[in-house]
């Protein structure tokens, strides 16, 4: 399915449709602020595993991130102090991934061996409104792999024509960057810049 949705207005309808189908463990791609993205329900077991499949890796050594609506309800799902609290408020929503020592509220099957979890809340109210009708975190994962980032398809079509027999949804928000989000790992007590992508901390 092609769902073609407008960031300054996305329709209603639409989103309830594809939240049906991510309630039902459908796989979709969608717009960020950055890059597109692969994602599915944080709570249903066999749609990560698709996911997992999808990025040829398996689930527990996957580093997949989770698109959170806000971060009122973070420590549900992170260990976060108050600097990195800060830092994060400061830079969300923004093109930042914020890599964050798991609870154990976390879904076991998203837990790495690192027992990390990576924090997005992207500045696009396409995702967002999913995210909000869903009413808990979107798990994320970039459509290409991260060492690949100058090769991203920005274009929804075109990953239409790649995805469709793999994926339930490809939802259209008009033309995507070719920069993914930077990656900041806050595990350690401080901040450290991972990866140096669009966002500028």
């Amino acid at each position: 399915m092609f769902i073609r949705l407008f960031e300054d207005n996305p329709n209603a309808r639409e989103i309830l449709k594809v939240v049906e189908i991510l309630e039902k463990g459908g796989v979709i791609i969608y717009p960020t602020d950055t890059v597109y993205a692969i994602g599915c329900d944080i709570y249903n077991v066999k749609a990560v595993q698709r996911v997992a499949q999808l990025k040829g890796v398996k689930p527990e050594k996957a580093n997949f991130s989770m698109i959170c609506r806000d971060l009122s309800n973070i420590s549900e799902y992170a260990k976060v102090g108050n600097e990195v609290f800060k830092s994060m408020k400061r830079a969300l929503p923004g093109p930042f991934t914020f890599i964050l020592n798991a609870t154990s509220k976390l879904p076991n099957v998203l837990m790495n061996r690192r027992k990390t979890i990576g924090i997005r809340v992207p500045d696009n109210t396409i995702v967002m409104a999913i995210v909000e009708e869903l009413g808990h975190p979107l798990l994320t994962t970039s459509v290409r792999d991260d060492d690949d980032v100058i090769e991203y398809m920005t274009d929804p079509e075109l990953i239409y024509e790649k995805y469709e027999q793999l994926v339930d949804v490809v939802v259209d928000g008009g033309y995507g960057q070719n920069v993914a989000s930077t990656v900041v790992d806050c595990t350690g007590g401080t901040i450290d810049i991972i990866r140096q992508g669009l966002g500028e901390l």
